[in-house]
């Protein structure tokens, strides 16, 4: 560059890098925040992040609102103006008991004349509500609830929070779409901020939510950055040009957009598979990163809610299963650590008993080491208790007043109690572990899980049994079990184990051989595996064999794994125990999978093998399970979202946004029918070519 003005070459290559690092930095935020996983270093990223606005500074005609650089805070506002809703932010009628659950559940039946109505349940965050508008793809408007009807703007302060795109992914944005959702602080970050404000003086927050609350309503967007607040997605808004047939749709084509939503929604048809849904999310909060105060219940057809519309102040096709507060106050008369299946150590407080909602609490989780720095909890301390929806004891806070000088303070171990490993904490994270996979604690639970349901589903074998056969020495690891069989006497001297309960117990672990290999990976308790990554493992590489000789890179190529799930695999085969596992599981004779190229081989596999497929609508001769695992039985991959890799898509009544996209990027679209046939030529030309041999 040369003179005053930088020269046009110049100007064009900066205007290709500017372009180049805003499309991966953008990449990158996604999958942070969006998909909750990273692939480069924080380091790597802010460098890329320091050249962009290098590049915006120099050659300022290049500056762009929806850059990336442009979410680290702007100029402090000097206040707020009024947002007029669209469409009015209501609020939702709630339920505490199961008979309101019922009734409401009954009206549904009632008012949709259907006997099975579909319900989409997720976790209802305690967050600060926030409307969030695109227009042609472009943020343009963030809006709190305040009260339903007009709420205050706070655009310039949405901007910065973590997550929320200035501009949504993908070509054809719709010309308008609201998203409404909640703002939250993770349970680590406030942790951190608030072990910050003590050191500095300053008054801590009373709770994640109160924090979240004041940033947003900071006139300094810098210092609501600095809040590290977080954006979840869970509300459809005011729309123009789109449209969704179900909820569960309209978030995986929000998740598209790039923007997070809330996290593990279920959908459940009828009143007995919503409380099973309600129960399985309810089991999982422990783990949350973030606080919640319920479950929200809402019908998952969008169709349905205009139709039944709403009353003066709430929806009528949704409800609040609302945790149903009761406290008492009682003393800490200790704190210990428990050892869970994956190594995670969890303190927990073992309280004076103390009556709450009617039940005795002796014993209350503290989740993790941050949570006991949070809390200031010493033992000895006067501690209020709450029992939310008289399920979960949750210390609220201490009593600080009432300290007598006695209490001590909980030092968190530096070796695993159970084995005397050195404990290590996860990157990025609040969880400390014990590392040893052959840890007493961690087997006796591997082992519990192993015959669970989800996995092995062995019959016969419980939590009680799996005690005593630890402390009989009769098992020492998942292969044990299958040498139970030269054991019969020793097994029947057992507490309250008669020959039928061995013989049940036998027959089971007999049958358990022939699970597929899916149930056995999900079973050996590897870090990030479940039943959804553990098919699509058997789905890429057919045995446990493949699966283990893979390179991480190969594993986290594979759709739907990426680097973290494949760094867990990768890293669980490499060690002497996972090695001696996989041949001891071959050994013993289990089913360790099927190699893919036998597989394609097989009866109609030969059509759809190695291809995607995505189910949508609503089908006659299938449920969806039923399908997607047709799918995975012949072969193919049965993927939730449509995108230019997937080969096919089955499309029942009322098929919707997925439909339409598949039409768009020229997916071969097949009718349930249609689906029947194409697998049936396959295997009747399997069939021709075997009697031809």
């Amino acid at each position: 560059m040369t003179g005053l003005f930088p020269e046009e070459d110049d100007v064009s290559s900066a205007e290709q890098e500017v372009r180049k690092l805003r499309e991966q930095l953008e990449y990158h935020n996604r999958l942070y925040y969006v998909e909750s996983r990273t692939e480069i270093p924080d380091r790597e990223y802010d460098e890329m992040f320091r050249r962009l606005q290098e590049l915006e500074q120099q050659y300022p005609e290049l500056w762009s609102a929806v850059s990336p650089t442009q979410k680290v805070g702007g100029e402090p506002v000097t206040g707020f103006g009024q947002v007029e809703h669209r469409v009015p932010m209501l609020s939702i009628d709630n339920l505490f008991e199961d008979a309101e659950l019922q009734d409401w559940h009954q009206s549904m039946q009632k008012l949709l004349d259907e006997e099975h109505p579909e319900y989409a349940i997720e976790y209802k965050i305690d967050g600060v509500a926030l409307s969030l508008t695109w227009e042609n793809g472009v943020l343009v408007r963030a809006a709190t609830r305040g009260n339903g009807i007009t709420g205050d703007d706070v655009t310039a302060n949405a901007r910065v929070i973590g997550g929320i795109p200035l501009r949504l992914t993908g070509n054809n944005p719709p010309p308008v779409l609201e998203i409404r959702g909640e703002v939250l602080i993770l349970n680590e970050d406030f942790a951190s901020s608030q072990q910050a404000r003590i050191e500095l003086g300053e008054e801590p927050f009373r709770n994640p939510r109160n924090a979240a609350a004041g940033a947003l309503k900071l006139l300094d967007p810098g210092q609501t950055r600095q809040r590290q607040l977080r954006f979840l997605g869970h509300g459809l808004g005011y729309r123009e040009g789109i449209d969704w047939q179900t909820y569960e749709e309209f978030l995986a084509a929000v998740r598209e957009f790039g923007i997070p939503i809330t996290p593990g929604v279920r959908t459940a048809r009828g009143l007995d598979a919503l409380r099973e849904a309600c129960e399985a999310l309810i089991s999982d909060v422990p783990a949350l990163p973030f606080e919640v105060d319920g479950l929200v219940i809402k019908l998952n057809r969008i169709s349905d809610w205009s139709a039944l519309g709403s009353t003066a102040r709430s929806p009528r096709w949704v409800r609040a299963w609302k945790w149903q507060r009761y406290e008492a106050e009682t003393r800490v008369a200790g704190i210990v650590v428990q050892v869970g299946r994956t190594g995670v150590i969890t303190p927990v407080a073992e309280l004076e008993p103390v009556e709450i909602a009617g039940t005795t609490v002796s014993r209350a989780s503290l989740h993790n080491r941050d949570e006991v720095q949070r809390l200031g909890v010493r033992i000895g301390d006067q501690v209020v208790v709450e029992k939310a929806g008289k399920i979960i004891p949750h210390v609220l806070y201490v009593n600080e007043q009432a300290r007598n000088g006695q209490e001590r303070p909980f030092v968190f171990p530096e070796f695993c109690p159970e084995c005397g490993t050195g404990v290590v904490q996860d990157e990025n994270g609040v969880y400390v572990r014990c590392p040893n996979p052959e840890c007493p604690a961690q087997l006796r639970e591997t082992l519990v899980f192993f015959a669970s349901r989800p996995a092995m589903d062995i019959d016969g074998l419980g939590e009680k049994l799996v005690e005593q056969l630890l402390n009989e020495g009769l098992v020492d690891g998942i292969p044990s079990l299958y040498r139970l069989q030269g054991h019969r006497e020793r097994l029947e001297q057992l507490e309250r184990q008669g020959k039928k309960s061995i013989e049940r117990l036998l027959a089971g672990l007999e049958t358990s051989r022939s699970q597929p290999l899916w149930r056995l990976l999900t079973g050996l308790n590897i870090r990030h595996v479940g039943q959804t990554n553990a098919r699509t493992l058997e789905a890429a590489f057919g045995t446990l064999e493949k699966i283990a000789e893979q390179s991480e890179e190969t594993l986290a190529a594979v759709n739907e794994i990426g680097p973290v799930i494949a760094s867990s695999v990768h890293g669980f085969f490499r060690t002497e125990y996972g090695r001696r596992l996989l041949t001891e599981l071959a050994e013993l004779g289990l089913n360790t999978g099927t190699p893919v190229e036998a597989t394609v081989a097989g009866a109609g596999a030969s059509v759809i093998s190695g291809c995607t497929l995505v189910v949508t609508g609503t089908l006659t001769q299938f449920t969806r399970d039923q399908i997607e695992q047709k799918i995975r039985d012949l072969g193919g991959r049965a993927s939730s979202s449509v995108s230019k890799k997937t080969d096919y898509l089955v499309a029942g009544e009322a098929a919707g946004s997925k439909l339409a996209k598949a039409e768009s990027l020229g997916v071969k679209v097949l009718s349930e029918q249609e689906f029947l046939d194409l697998i049936a030529s396959g295997e009747a030309a399997a069939e021709t070519a075997e009697t031809a041999e």
